[in-house]
């Protein structure tokens, strides 16, 4: 049975952003759950999972029976026991140690770095770093160097995204955010997590969410948040006519009904879903779902 994974903003919650991740790009097959930041849905949802303190949380189903974790950095370590083939750590004991030592070191290191806030839609130009964040900026960056020099690369564990990865994809995020300067080495590395399919469908989400958490953003000129290093992707536009158009009559998400007013264009084909958001992230970056492009008889993103 499929997991339940609650989660934040997908703009802004990068502890959410890691759980996905480490259930998307492994293949385990679950539901995501928004439950809005700063609310009284939080709240509910918090004590209804006491001692959960904050998202992501983890249900053992999709029906949100009973929580299986309350705590991002537990997450890796259960889906590897209860996925072991899954490859959500590296198989050999050396690289599997390297890589929880990342991980560690991701979720709870650069302590001034992390303290900006994780934007996806903000790439502010003019931020001047404190003391404080460059150092922090400066120990990731050297840390991500030494990393994929012994890995080889392209990502921190060799050839395939593992669960440091996940770790360090909200960091990798502020350096695009705040602009700072990066080697060679780790622009490669940033190119790589953004190009990520499941990172991409991360993102397409973030486009997709229309809530704006004004404590999250910064009084800075803000530039596209569509360039470097996001890659160029198949995107769709609103179809305003006909649902008889539509190609499909289900969701490629939820299998739900197409609503009449979510429907979208997409290479040439109208594309159905059940609501405005799936509609929406579907527009925004169509290629990275799987469920999308196998309806229109395309080939998703590798």
């Amino acid at each position: 049975m499929a997991y339940k994974l609650l989660v934040g903003e997908y703009a802004y919650s990068d502890q959410s952003m890691r759980s996905w991740l480490e259930l998307d790009a492994f293949g385990i097959d679950f539901h995501p759950g928004y439950v809005p930041m700063f609310s009284d849905e939080l709240t509910e949802t918090l004590e209804r999972h006491a001692p959960a303190e904050s998202l992501p949380i983890l249900l053992m189903d999709a029906d949100g029976n009973e929580a299986l974790s309350w705590e991002s950095s537990a997450t890796a370590d259960i889906l590897a026991d209860r996925h072991p083939d899954a490859g959500i750590w590296p198989q050999r004991p050396d690289e599997r140690a390297v890589a929880r030592s990342l991980a560690a070191r991701a979720r709870t290191g650069f302590s001034s770095l992390q303290a900006l806030p994780m934007n996806l839609r903000a790439r502010y130009r003019g931020f001047v770093p404190s003391k404080f964040e460059q150092e922090d900026a400066d120990k990731a960056i050297a840390l991500l160097e030494w990393a994929l020099a012994g890995s080889g690369g392209p990502y921190l564990c060799g050839r395939t995204f593992c669960a440091a990865d996940a770790a360090f994809a909200p960091i990798v995020t502020r350096f695009i955010t705040y602009g700072f300067q990066l080697t060679e080495t780790v622009k490669a590395y940033v190119e790589n997590i953004y190009a990520h399919p499941s990172f991409r469908r991360w993102h397409a989400c973030a486009d997709a969410q229309l809530r704006v958490i004004e404590c999250r953003h910064l009084d800075l000129f803000s530039g596209s948040n569509k360039d470097w290093p996001r890659q160029p992707v198949l995107k769709g536009r609103h179809y305003k006519g006909d649902i008889k158009d539509a190609i499909n009559e289900a969701c490629p998400y939820s299998g739900r009904p197409v609503d009449k007013n979510s429907l979208a264009e997409i290479d040439g084909l109208v594309v159905g879903f059940c609501n405005p958001f799936c509609c929406r992230r579907g527009m925004a970056d169509a290629e990275s779902w799987p469920t999308v492009m196998a309806m229109m008889g395309r080939a998703a993103a590798a």
